[in-house]
């Protein structure tokens, strides 16, 4: 009896057992199913444009989140491995992974100053002169390179109260690489007579640039470098991609938005993960923005490609390197949106006698580059034959440059054609139509497509009188209205 009530009372308690089993399955499953909604509303909230008020102190419980997880953390001697990423762990101190890849990340690290602080205002500045549509292809990653910790967790309260809403929307990462990643920063080498703080400060800055670059390689297509005391021209976003637009087919390692330090400077992302190696590599060398300039040369850029006018401004006072006054300046910013042109994809050739490397191609752009040729005679011609039949609105020419104002067209016509022949090296067209004579050496003429009924497969610009001096033709700019069907 005793053994037959104590069956009993098991079989008891195993259904008991199993209700039990039951329930907690059926709460798991509603838990689960409550999180997964919550986690799609969350993402559908990431990628909106509105933030609530009351939904900011979700960025200030963001918790610190690891890349790597591993304790393992490896010798300076294996970071500068060239075979693939640098294996550190990243702190998020603000901000999650990027949902999707973007058009361009915009890197900039920042240390404690001694005096002034301008991040906050740097940060300010490329959110406000980018418009909606810009900002859905542009993310921000800051670095905060200081081993202040305390430094650190106010400016991350004050990029957090300040841009909540960019940091929902998956525009703002803050990052932070711990103190044990970097190598041993004293007794460095002293090149160039630099006393051994200030070889300290630019050798921790060339690493602090490495592991930025490094977790930035795969964020987006292309990667600026920014400083931290930085003011941007409107809709700089539009410009650039004009430019690398305007590239299209040649091979460029870095395009030049500003001629200060290493202000501007953008990359193909696929090469990041390459420059971070060469940072880490030439760490205690030189200064970061030599390297780069090292860089550029070992990748076959030879000469600089800068774009003027610039688009990125030095505003800081004070240099992040015990406080020292930086007034330096780049005078050829222009903060306030100006007229760029498309200049759309073109064969460009002459009959003229070019001198050394001043090429055809270096007019037809941006590029603070030109065209240099030697006296030209009745007849000759710079012609341009574009890819496809374009609608121009506007055409500006411009010859000489400051330093060698008389070399100039002094006699010279704008002519645009149709009706193209021959195979793709000899494109030519047959017939052209002259719009106008060149005056004090420039060409300029809007409203183009009213004065042109049909679709331009050509431009050339023709000198009708010989002269002694050389041409230089500085720039050409042409603003498409419409891109023909045909």
């Amino acid at each position: 009896v005793t053994l037959l009530y104590a069956f009993l009372h098991m079989r008891h308690n195993l259904k008991y057992f199993d209700k039990m089993r039951c329930l907690r399955k059926r709460s798991a499953v509603s838990f689960l199913g409550v999180l997964v909604i919550c986690l799609l509303f969350m993402n559908l909230y990431i990628e909106d444009g509105y933030v609530l008020e009351g939904d900011k102190h979700l960025i200030r419980e963001t918790a610190t989140h690891q890349l790597n997880p591993e304790r393992y953390v490896p010798t300076f001697k294996d970071l500068s491995n060239f075979s693939g990423s640098i294996n550190i762990s990243y702190r998020y101190l603000a901000g999650t992974p990027l949902p999707r890849k973007r058009y361009l990340t915009i890197g900039l690290s920042s240390v404690k100053r001694k005096k002034g602080n301008y991040l906050l205002e740097t940060i300010k500045s490329i959110f406000e002169q980018s418009s909606y549509e810009e900002l859905k292809e542009i993310a921000v990653v800051v670095q905060l390179a200081d081993f202040d910790s305390a430094w650190c967790e106010g400016m991350v309260q004050d990029i957090s109260q300040k841009f909540a809403h960019h940091i929902i929307a998956g525009r703002l990462i803050v990052i932070h690489v711990p103190e044990e990643y970097y190598p041993v920063l004293d007794g460095l080498k002293r090149n160039y007579n630099d006393p051994e703080d200030r070889v300290k400060f630019r050798s921790k800055q060339n690493v602090d640039y490495a592991f930025l670059l490094n977790f930035c390689a795969n964020l987006s297509d292309y990667y600026v470098m920014l400083e931290d005391d930085v003011r941007c021209s409107r809709n700089f976003l539009t410009t650039v991609k004009k430019v690398i637009t305007s590239r299209e087919g040649s091979y460029w390692v870095t395009l030049e938005f500003s001629k200060l330090g290493y202000i501007g400077k953008l990359y193909h992302s696929h090469d990041l993960p390459r420059l971070a190696h060469f940072l880490l590599m030439f760490y205690q060398e030189m200064p970061c923005d030599w390297l780069l300039i090292h860089f550029r040369g070992l990748l076959a850029q030879k000469e600089v490609i800068r774009f003027k006018p610039s688009l990125f401004q030095h505003m800081g006072y004070y240099s992040s390197y015990k406080g020292a006054e930086n007034k330096l300046k780049d005078d050829d910013f222009e903060e306030e949106s100006f007229d760029i042109p498309d200049n759309p994809p073109a064969n460009l050739h002459t009959n003229m006698n070019v001198f050394e490397n001043y090429e055809a191609s270096k007019a037809y752009s941006s590029i603070d580059e030109y065209f240099w040729g030697k006296a030209p005679s009745t007849g000759d011609f710079y012609g341009i034959v574009f890819e496809k039949p374009i609608k121009i609105s506007k055409i500006k020419v411009v010859t000489g440059t400051e330093d060698r104002q008389n070399d100039i067209l002094h006699h010279g016509a704008l002519e645009v054609g149709e009706k193209i022949v021959g195979s793709k090296k000899g494109r030519q067209c047959t017939t052209y139509l002259r719009l106008g004579e060149f005056q004090n050496g420039n060409f300029e003429m809007t409203d183009v497509e009213h004065k042109v009924l049909f679709d331009i497969n050509c431009m050339r610009i023709l000198v009708t009188k010989s002269q002694k001096e050389w041409l230089i033709i500085r720039s050409i700019s042409i603003w498409t209205s419409q891109t023909s069907n045909q």
